[in-house]
């Protein structure tokens, strides 16, 4: 039952923030394995308009890529400092990167990818309702002195941010960015 009205809260809020694109993206019950290792969060980060992945969501920053397919490996580490080292990382166009993040603190961190703005306004969500877990295929959370993997190929040029969305973990400036050049 709590789970439920949290849910409809989160859609609300969603929906009534502008960020209806997210609400879309949804799946019912945050707490559902879908069968396919995606579990609905209301985080279903990257998006814009254009095209979109087996779940129905945009994918203006990449998709998600078998790790065995990697063309290079990045070592991520995070830390209760707050920060990702390296903090940068640069790409090039349709590279595929598998990230291993090693969680080298006593708190749980994460590895979100998504525009700035989207990781501001998801940022918020997780103050509202920081019970919520992420297993969407651009996150990867990990346990204090554990090691986690995302693999992601980044077929667009740009700019891709990423963070930390545990509550004020953005905030304290737990965050980076992916350069992706031609």
């Amino acid at each position: 039952m709590k789970t439920t009205v949290a849910i409809g809260i989160l859609a609300t809020l969603l929906i009534a923030s502008g960020v209806s694109a997210w609400a879309a993206g949804s799946h019912g019950n945050h707490d559902a394995d879908h069968g396919d290792g995606h579990m609905m969060s209301g985080h279903d980060m990257p998006r814009t308009s254009g095209a979109s992945d087996a779940h129905g969501h945009d994918a203006i920053l990449g998709k998600a890529a078998d790790p065995a397919r990697a063309t290079r490996t990045v070592a991520i580490t995070m830390d209760d400092n707050m920060r990702f080292t390296p903090s940068r990382v640069e790409v090039k166009r349709g590279e595929t990167i598998r990230f291993v993040l090693t969680n080298a603190g006593r708190l749980k961190h994460e590895m979100v990818m998504g525009t700035l703005a989207e990781l501001e306004t998801h940022a918020e969500l997780m103050r509202r309702f920081p019970e919520m877990e992420h297993d969407d295929p651009n996150a990867v959370t990990v346990a204090p002195g554990a090691k986690g993997e995302l693999a992601w190929t980044f077929d667009r040029t740009g700019r891709v941010d990423f963070a930390c969305m545990a509550p004020g973990h953005l905030e304290a400036g737990m965050t980076g960015t992916i350069a992706v050049s031609k």
